[in-house]
């Protein structure tokens, strides 16, 4: 049994992903002393192989009226964005369900008008965390691109950005004349290109494994290839909560915060958090161009995300529901090359590199899980759906000022856990 018994302000983190390690990162700003446990490593889930936006103007309800109508298509055409698993599985379509009834104009507007306080935040967010992290791999401000075949196509993308603008969150945008000053990579089939500003991108992988060391480097534990079976609540012998590990080692601190991503309700439930957490798996993979990509590229038809990426252009799409610890099905990176190969030139698809599917946490009510449980000491940071990298230092920052002063900041006021 392992503990800090000479510490005045102690936590356990579960989970290395960026939404783990940022709340790691400002509990150590707040004093804490900070263990971080994790089954494999930093970035090994969805943090790894996402197309690592940081866009406020961006970051929006998964569930939109659009669902109505694509939606049911969807289900039975393999190649699109959205797939769920034809199979008798009554927990995962019970979500389903749920998810597609936030799919109303009034429902949108309570979720969006939940996320912007997150959102508002987290570009700050991250220039404070930038600041121990290798300049080369800093956020970086840049245009990115939107892209349409057919003007037609660019029509709910255009409400997108009127909705976040009537929440409150600037979008610049600003139709391009020469897409191939920004996007030379996007074919001649492209008749509408916007530039949208006010955004930044990461490399995410190497970020956030820069962000464990940077963690290390200020004093935390950082251990691998933990698996945490169970956080038993405070009792008359322990005094705080403790993290049980499948070793059987048992890890006391005076909190703990469960951070496991897709993973979370497996040690969630007990204490009280019940809003059902599901995978929704985004897959990517990166190529070479003959002219080396520098700007993001979106493809909002095909919901496709493209970033500079080590080099080469990393392409990340699709919206799949199944569970997070089923390996990568081939059909779904087929999918999003079929989708984006006519877009697109200057690009070998066969010669890919990186291929991967990651398991994004994702919540029927589209809000991220933030904040206290019924147990005392045990707190959760998860749910975050897409935007785990976005919002990951603003959640925590917010949990680690809740966390001290025992007060919810009103960024994460609407992620109530309990609700």
């Amino acid at each position: 049994m392992t503990g800090f018994p000479h510490a005045s302000k102690t936590a356990t983190i579960i989970g290395a992903g960026m939404v783990g390690l940022a709340t790691a990162w400002f509990l150590q700003e707040r004093g804490y002393q900070v263990t971080v446990l994790d089954k494999t490593g930093p970035a090994a889930g969805s943090s790894w192989g996402n197309a690592g936006w940081l866009t406020p103007a961006k970051i929006l309800p998964l569930a939109d009226t659009s669902l109505w109508t694509y939606g049911p298509t969807a289900l039975f055409n393999p190649d699109a964005a959205l797939s769920v698993p034809p199979r008798f599985e009554p927990a995962l379509w019970g979500f389903f369900a749920q998810f597609m009834a936030h799919a109303t104009p009034r429902a949108w507007d309570r979720t969006m008008a939940g996320l912007v306080p997150l959102a508002q935040s987290c570009l700050d967010a991250f220039d404070e965390i930038d600041a121990t992290i290798p300049v080369a791999l800093q956020s970086r401000p840049t245009p990115f691109v939107a892209a349409f075949e057919k003007k037609a196509e660019a029509h709910g993308f255009l409400k997108e950005i009127d909705g976040v603008r009537r929440h409150g969150i600037p979008a610049e945008l600003s139709e391009i004349t020469n897409v191939d000053d920004y996007a030379p990579m996007l074919s001649d089939r492209i008749s509408l290109a916007y530039r949208l500003d006010g955004q930044r991108f990461i490399e995410p992988g190497p970020y956030v494994i820069a962000l464990a060391e940077a963690i290390e480097n200020r004093g935390a534990q950082l251990r691998w290839g933990i698996n945490v079976t169970r956080v038993r609540p405070a009792s008359s012998a322990n005094h705080a909560p403790t993290v049980l590990c499948e070793s059987g080692e048992e890890i006391i601190s005076e909190q703990v915060v469960i951070a496991n991503g897709a993973w979370l309700p497996g040690l969630a439930r007990e204490h009280g958090v019940r809003l059902p957490v599901k995978a929704g798996r985004g897959y990517s993979f990166s190529v070479a161009t003959d002219t080396p990509a520098e700007h993001p590229v979106y493809l909002p038809y095909h919901r496709v995300a493209c970033t500079p990426y080590q080099g080469r252009f990393r392409i990340a799409g699709t919206m799949e529901f199944r569970g997070p610890d089923e390996p990568l099905h081939p059909r779904r990176i087929e999918a999003i090359i079929r989708n984006t190969k006519p877009l697109m030139r200057g690009i070998d698809f066969n010669e890919r590199y990186d291929e991967w599917v990651g398991s994004r946490p994702v919540t029927p009510d589209g809000l991220s899980l933030v904040g206290r449980t019924r147990t005392e000491g045990v707190f959760v940071a998860g749910g975050h759906g897409m935007w785990g990298i976005a919002l990951g230092p603003a959640t925590g920052k917010a949990l680690a000022k809740l966390m001290e002063t025992g007060v919810a900041p009103p960024e994460i006021a609407p992620c109530y856990p309990l609700r």
